[in-house]
């Protein structure tokens, strides 16, 4: 997989965004949730889909080797990264999913810049920021500030569901802490998560024009289903699907995830590959 370095002014200054470009066909882009990357993300989407689309998945500030002036994010920073990767690769209509933040992020460049976006899958994503969601992302903060190692443990019994908490082993608890680890950056994901206590991106739902499947994890306890609710009453035209799951359900049922936005981004490709020329 090739990443390139791409330069996207940002407010205060630039960002040296660091994206993930495989494949070749149509693009997708997709967009990574707080404390996490392109291939942690998106791993087995990218394993499905890379032979018959042109993949763009940048990384986002706080994440990875992209560099910015450190000052706190905005969802706007963060859209103009994306729409740089997208222009950087030199693309133009494209399909796009974000989990989590990366949800919220691809939903504001859905209504930013609607004539681009040809289908949007959303799954854990939000549009205002509640007090649970505030204290919650409150206390990762100060856990990063302390050791990030107790917000991996944390993340352990609150990002996955019951089904896979149950099977787990201690040694599977552990190496999922190790693997945490191992993902996030302290100082950029405490970056995104003072972001996520702020976020509002209500104005720019109505104007999404692009057929729009929202995911939930039905036992998410960090963004809960009544959030992407909210957002398929907002986004004209928007369907709801539940998932059996936590929040983390990229990490959580990969192989479910992969196939559920597989299947929605095909339709619509094949969709629009169908359409009469304009």
């Amino acid at each position: 997989m090739t990443y390139t370095t791409v330069h996207v002014p940002i407010s205060g200054g630039e960002s040296a965004v660091d994206c993930l470009i495989t494949g070749s066909g149509p693009a997708l882009v997709l967009v990574h949730g707080t404390g996490a990357d392109p291939e942690g993300n998106w791993g087995p989407v990218i394993e499905a889909l890379d032979d018959r689309y042109t993949i763009v998945a940048p990384t986002l500030s706080g994440s990875g080797a992209t560099i910015d002036t450190g000052a706190p994010l905005t969802v706007d920073d963060l859209v103009a990264q994306v729409l740089g990767a997208v222009d950087a690769a030199g693309l133009g209509a494209f399909h796009l999913a974000g989990h989590s933040l990366g949800a919220t992020v691809a939903a504001a460049v859905a209504g930013e810049r609607p004539e681009r976006v040809r289908s949007l899958f959303l799954h854990a994503g939000w549009a205002v920021t509640d007090a649970w969601q505030e204290f919650q992302f409150g206390l990762w903060q100060q856990l990063l500030r302390a050791d990030k190692d107790l917000l991996s443990r944390v993340l352990q019994v609150t990002a996955f569901g019951a089904g896979t908490l149950a099977r787990r082993r201690i040694e599977d608890f552990e190496q999922g802490v190790a693997g945490f680890n191992g993902l996030f950056d302290a100082e950029g994901m405490a970056r995104q998560a003072e972001l996520n206590t702020r976020v509002d991106i209500t104005a720019a739902l109505a104007r999404i024009t692009a057929p729009t499947l929202v995911v939930s994890g039905s036992q998410d306890l960090i963004v809960p289903p009544h959030h992407q609710k909210e957002l398929v009453d907002a986004i004209p035209g928007a369907r709801h699907k539940v998932l059996d799951g936590g929040h983390a359900l990229p990490f959580e049922l990969p192989e479910l995830f992969a196939r559920t936005l597989t299947e929605f981004v095909d339709r619509h490709q094949a969709a629009a590959a169908d359409a009469p020329a304009a």
